[in-house]
């Protein structure tokens, strides 16, 4: 948004998990997205976004177009709001969005609500992951600066594997901790999200308070599109 680095090894994910006879839910992984979906960042993402294009003279994109490529991979979604740059101009473009970023970070916190929501997930036995655009610094910064490092069982980013809607993502997390596909829950805002855990064969829940119009989710099939993290918590206790 590095070899992969997640928050616990697969072993100790493992043993933290009670024995399957024990567990009364659908899914035993809920991978999350981060950006707009557990951290109230959208909005700076798309100022930041703006002013990273104007910094290289591109025209800069409306809000609505800005919000669209959250959740992809950085290069890709620089690259999808300024079709007519030269590649040549990419690097600068990135600098200048991480600049950018970094000046605005201390701005950005967790939605209410997201702390007690995944707590009480991985208190009933469930494994957690983060599935993200972001890059593995900035992921590892962000759980650092939230303390939440210690409730993920295993993170993935899109610069070390494959930028959404690419499945690639949820193929390593699956694989890390040996789970089916069947038994993964994807949770996002973006219909890139929703996208993605269909091409790995796995359900997904939209939110709706994050980058994308949910009514863009509809196509996509989603077991549930939440109004706010209360009401996606209160899901997840009774139906995930």
């Amino acid at each position: 948004m590095p070899t992969s680095a997640p928050a616990a090894p697969a072993a100790s994910a493992a043993s933290a998990a009670p024995p399957a006879a024990e567990r009364p839910r659908r899914f035993d992984l809920i991978a999350f997205d981060w950006d707009g979906t557990l951290f109230d960042s959208t909005a700076i993402i798309v100022r930041c976004l703006q002013e990273a294009v104007r910094d290289v003279g591109g025209p800069v994109p409306a809000d609505q177009d800005a919000a669209y490529v959250i959740g992809m991979g950085l290069p890709e979604a620089l690259a999808h709001l300024t079709p007519g740059l030269p590649p040549a101009a990419y690097p600068e473009l990135n600098r200048r969005y991480r600049y950018h970023y970094v000046r605005h970070q201390n701005d950005i916190s967790l939605f209410d609500g997201v702390l007690p929501m995944l707590e009480q997930l991985r208190a009933r036995g469930h494994w957690l992951a983060v599935a993200t655009g972001k890059s593995r610094r900035g992921l590892d910064e962000a759980l650092q600066a939230a303390a939440l490092r210690a409730l993920f069982h295993a993170t993935r980013t899109a610069d070390e594997t494959a930028g959404k809607p690419h499945p690639l993502m949820l193929h390593e997390l699956m694989a890390e901790l040996g789970v089916a596909p069947e038994r993964v829950l994807m949770v996002g805002d973006t219909t890139h999200d929703l996208q993605m855990a269909q091409n790995a064969g796995c359900a997904g829940v939209g939110v709706a308070y994050g980058a994308h119009d949910p009514q863009a989710f509809a196509a996509l099939q989603p077991l549930y599109v939440a109004p706010s993290v209360a009401q996606l918590h209160g899901w997840l206790l009774q139906s995930a």
